[in-house]
């Protein structure tokens, strides 16, 4: 079982937790950091806040944008997936060699660079089927 079902949590859960974890931000803010939609980053939110793993502190700088922050009970859960995610990672590495690991590393973020390079150059084909 994974680190995060195994904790009654999602990959979604999990990586809220997470960033939540290094500082209290907005929900707007966690999405950017993410990369993904607002909204569906609120919803996540207010799971977790629903289940007391954390709760919206004010924020003195937007009354409107409250600060999402983990309970302990939060921060505990987080540390049990970690934990259990990293001995997850250590086994499934076990037989590979780190300068292996090291060159995938370095490849995929360069594959993620190029993908998000050709996201922003706009390369949607048009009606003809070319690029634009």
């Amino acid at each position: 079982m994974g680190g995060a079902s195994a904790e009654g949590q999602t990959q979604s859960r999990w990586q809220l937790l997470s960033v939540a974890s290094e500082e209290p931000l907005t929900v707007a803010r966690v999405a950017r950091r993410l990369g993904v939609a607002r909204q569906g980053v609120q919803r996540v939110a207010n799971d977790l806040v629903r289940e007391e793993l954390a709760w919206f502190a004010p924020n003195p700088d937007h009354r409107g944008s409250p600060l999402l922050t983990l309970t302990p009970t939060g921060q505990d859960t987080l540390r049990r997936i970690t934990t259990r995610a990293s001995a997850i990672h250590r086994a499934l590495t076990a037989d590979i060699a780190t300068p292996d690991i090291v060159a995938t590393r370095g490849l995929l973020h360069r594959l993620i660079d190029e993908v998000h390079r050709y996201e922003d150059d706009d390369h949607r084909p048009t009606e003809d089927g070319s690029s634009a």
